[in-house]
């Protein structure tokens, strides 16, 4: 088991883990559009950004986005802000998920980071007993602003632009 940035052959596979939290989806029906491949490239060419995949015997059972953030806070070091976390539906409740968020606070740890952070969505109780098993905890409350038509925000309805 191994954690690594992904390759852009994988890009199907992390997109699969993305589209369905409950089931297995097949990285071979899965459409990579234009601004997927826009996102993916942007994200392999950023030194602060990785989309990080845990293999298993060659198959992509997990995936995280680690972002690296500069700050003067905590002595300048940086922090490590995770997302996207995700395991295959079909390989939870045997410690993958454990492994692949150990894998990448050990990542952060060995850039420097004074801690990682992350976010979950209030109404995932599941998750939140999971993150706090590994020790994080809850130490801020977050709000969003969505900034284009469609993608939700709580509720605030933001005019669109011309983008």
């Amino acid at each position: 088991m191994i954690l690594r940035p992904a390759s852009r052959d994988e890009l199907p596979a992390v997109l699969a883990l993305l589209a369905d939290e409950e089931r297995v989806v097949d990285p071979a029906t899965v459409r990579v559009t234009e601004a997927y491949e826009r996102a993916f490239a942007a994200i392999e060419a950023d030194a602060r950004n990785e989309m990080l995949v845990l293999v298993d015997d060659g198959l992509v059972v997990g995936c995280l986005q680690a972002t690296y953030i500069p700050g003067l806070g905590k002595g300048g070091a940086e922090r490590a802000l995770i997302e996207a976390v995700r395991i295959r539906a079909d390989r939870r409740g045997g410690g993958l998920g454990r492994r692949l968020m150990e894998l990448a606070a050990d990542r952060a740890r060995g850039r420097g980071c004074a801690l990682v952070q992350l976010t979950s969505g209030k109404a995932r109780a599941d998750a939140h007993r999971f993150y706090a098993s590994l020790g994080y905890a809850r130490s801020h409350e977050g709000f969003k602003l969505a900034l284009w038509p469609g993608v939700p925000s709580g509720g605030l309805k933001v005019p669109a632009k011309q983008i």
